[in-house]
């Protein structure tokens, strides 16, 4: 059976959209849904504490409130729902490690009791053995769409494009697949975009005393045609996708975020290590979490 796609809700309004956007996926992937709640762990509670009941009765409600707004999205998912022991983000990592997806509101997950507001979704994501996709508070269907002929929202015209932010000093199948998996399944296109930088102009001997300043333009051809190169494999399993390849001069992460504007879904790739120190995900992931506007998918590999 294939492992679900997790959500994690906690009532407030990034979460319920992280919860839509899931359904879709499950639906599309064939996967079922699950929805999960951390409730906050205390080491001196007692099971008749009425700080307890009152933590489970809450995330009772946001369950209840997560799997109406799934069944209006997506009425036939296969959906089932877990309240879960320990602080948010240990019991999401515990979760990521038995889901082939898990979805969170792109602020993190507060808890009734407002721990680790904004922390929890950078925690996770930097430590999940699984892709991690970030979905904002006002996500819906039709942003995964193009405009209707009249400027408008719909949800029966063609998805957006998938843009996939490639490395090519660490180039990452697991990335790579995921991006174009995810085009497949929407009929989109996919954006490959690659970016690098130069300090500035390259100083060229002429003669003695004598310095001309030419800027290396060639660069850019030189790493198309290595884009170019490491994508044609994929594009050979995925022969129904339109790939377009972009290389530019530009730091990665400002051009990730100009790439993305207007996307369906931008992918990432988050390299974990043995000995994680602290919530670190890398200035690219980091500045794609924080702003770019689509939904964000980062995925790990070693």
């Amino acid at each position: 059976m294939l492992l679900p796609v997790t959500a994690g809700v906690d009532g407030s309004a990034e979460s319920l959209a992280a919860a839509a956007w899931a359904a879709r996926e499950a639906a599309r992937q064939d996967r079922p849904l699950h929805l999960v709640h951390a409730l906050a762990w205390h080491p001196q509670r007692r099971d008749d504490d009425s700080t307890g009941a009152a933590g489970r009765h809450l995330a009772r409600r946001a369950l209840r409130q997560a799997e109406e707004r799934v069944r209006a999205e997506r009425p036939g998912v296969r959906l089932t729902d877990e309240q879960l022991e320990g602080p948010a983000t240990a019991a999401l990592l515990k979760a990521a490690d038995r889901s082939g997806l898990l979805v969170l509101g792109s602020r993190g997950l507060s808890g009734f009791t407002g721990f680790l507001v904004g922390s929890v979704a950078l925690g996770v994501v930097a430590r999940a053995a699984c892709p991690v996709v970030l979905v904002r508070a006002d996500e819906e269907e039709a942003d995964e769409h193009l405009p209707a002929g009249d400027g408008g929202a719909s949800t029966n015209t063609g998805h957006r494009d998938v843009v996939l932010a490639v490395d090519l000093g660490e180039a990452c199948d697991e990335v790579i697949e995921f991006a174009f998996e995810a085009a497949r399944l929407r009929d989109a296109r996919l954006r490959a975009v690659h970016a690098w930088h130069t300090a500035g102009p390259v100083g060229l001997g002429l003669g003695t005393g004598d310095i001309g300043l030419v800027r290396e333009s060639w660069q850019g051809e030189e790493w198309l045609g290595f884009l170019k190169a490491v994508l044609q494999v994929w594009r050979d399993k995925y022969p129904d996708v339109e790939v377009l390849e972009t290389v530019v001069e530009d730091r990665p992460s400002s051009a990730l975020v100009r790439a993305a504007t207007g996307a369906g879904l931008l992918v990432v790739g988050h390299r974990v290590t043995e000995r994680p120190v602290g919530p670190r995900t890398g200035p690219v992931t980091h500045a794609a979490i924080h702003h770019v506007g689509c939904p964000v998918a980062v995925v790990p590999h070693f």
